[in-house]
């Protein structure tokens, strides 16, 4: 039998061919598309006809829509939604974006489906340096919700391996002059500041993510009223209760953490996503939370490490990101051979942790720590003869390297790539230097 109550699916928006509904809301409807110019599946979100002729808020509902038009092809990180198109239909606009196959965080939630605390801590890493990244393209999202982060799978597994956030018609471009829509979020995740109309900075946002992991530890928002004059009392008023024995495995190091991003006043917060990412990071590192069955090492993890090394000093967050997902992180034991002269190089290694030692002719030459890099010399050579080492290499205290091959870079974004053209460059100026100085002053280096 035909529902004949079921809204009528359109054949095409624009130029893309509508596959089915994804989702709808009182404002707007979403729809997986296929771009058949670029043949990829596309979410198009397109705001009901009837919205924008409301007398009383359609010029509202168009400005939001204008905001975030208006990154159309700005935004470029590995846990932003991408806006590929807006098209400012004078009907029924759409803005055309990523297709994320998943669900939201709101499905995680509920008392009876919550996520590990680990995991929670991940994500809210993830989300902060996201936020942190449309915060130096001038933005502050000010909608962080659950239903704003959306969730990645891998294969069959119901485990989440990334997070992308989404949704920015709500967002204050702070570089823009045109007057701006205040007290605009979800009212269970807005900030005092937003609810009194101050002006707003990063942490607005810093306040919503708090929110979120609240919500995602707890199985409940901070604060809950039956009315929004006393949930808006609430959130300027009082502290949200204490994690600790809400939830086996809360440490009172976590709950801090979540308190501070909670905080009434804006000055009270962390002072930067930098300073969020850490203070998230560290709960890992400290084991402040208890860890998962995997017990693998996590992107947080990882991204913080890289953030130290000198290789990676020019490397911004959307470039490291790219590093930790296309690497092969790998551990070496004390006396395995990283190199053995007369091989040919097909891949090199910076060291992560850990020390090598480089020997010719069974003397050694060089001892190499974290933050260096092995192999690049065979790896970039023009033709098979000059790839084969010239040393033997040794790890001589447990090392972790991060390994590159030619197929690693080539899966690179070219931007990424220059930016490891210019290490090269450093690490083989430095090495000239030394040698330079070896020969001029044998003694002195010896």
């Amino acid at each position: 039998m035909i529902d004949c109550t079921a809204p009528v699916l359109p054949q095409r928006i624009g130029k893309y061919r509508v596959i089915r509904r994804l989702g709808e809301g009182t404002t707007s409807e979403v729809f997986l598309c296929h771009d058949e110019f670029n043949d990829r599946p596309v979410a198009v979100k397109q705001v009901r006809a009837s919205v924008l002729s409301d007398t009383n808020d359609g010029h509202m509902f168009s400005r939001f829509f204008a905001s975030e038009a208006a990154l159309a092809g700005r935004l470029h990180h590995p846990n932003v939604v991408e806006i590929f198109d807006a098209v400012p239909d004078p009907v029924a606009p759409y803005v055309v974006m990523e297709y994320v196959p998943g669900t939201t965080l709101r499905a995680f939630c509920q008392p009876g489906h919550l996520l590990p605390l680990e995991q929670i801590v991940e994500i809210g890493f993830k989300c902060a340096m996201a936020l942190g990244y449309c915060y130096r393209q001038g933005l502050v999202h000010r909608d962080v919700k659950p239903a704003n982060i959306l969730t990645l799978t891998q294969g069959h597994s119901t485990e989440i391996h990334d997070i992308k956030l989404t949704d920015f018609g709500s967002a204050l471009n702070l570089t823009s002059d045109a007057t701006q829509v205040h007290r605009v979020g979800s009212l269970a995740y807005m900030s005092p500041e937003q609810l009194d109309g101050s002006e707003l900075d990063a942490r607005a946002d810093v306040y919503g993510l708090g929110a979120v992991l609240y919500h995602l530890v707890a199985g409940r928002a901070p604060f809950e009223a039956t009315s929004q004059a006393s949930l808006m009392h609430q959130i300027c008023h009082l502290q949200a209760p204490s994690l600790v024995g809400l939830r086996t495995g809360v440490t009172p190091a976590l709950d801090q953490v979540i308190q501070r991003c909670l905080a009434k006043r804006a000055d009270d917060r962390y002072v930067s996503w930098d300073a969020v990412g850490e203070a998230l990071s560290q709960l890992i590192t400290m084991h402040h939370v208890p860890r998962g069955t995997s017990q693998g090492v996590l992107d947080s993890e990882r991204f913080t490490l890289l953030r130290t090394l000198d290789f990676f000093t020019a490397f911004g967050d959307v470039a490291l990101w790219e590093v930790v997902h296309r690497a092969r992180w790998q551990r070496f034991p004390v006396g395995h051979a990283l190199y053995n002269r007369g091989e040919e190089g097909r891949t090199f290694h910076i060291i992560a942790s850990g020390a090598v030692e480089v020997y010719r002719d069974a003397r050694r030459v060089a001892q190499l720590g974290a933050g260096t890099s092995v192999g690049e010399m065979a790896y970039l050579a023009p033709n098979p003869e000059l790839r084969r080492h010239s040393t033997d290499i040794v790890v001589t205290e447990s090392a972790t390297a991060i390994s590159f091959t030619p197929e690693t870079l080539a899966r690179l974004s070219p931007q990424t790539r220059h930016l490891f053209d210019e290490a090269f460059i450093r690490v083989l100026v430095r090495r000239l230097h030394a040698a330079h100085e070896a020969l001029a002053h044998p003694r002195r280096i010896l």
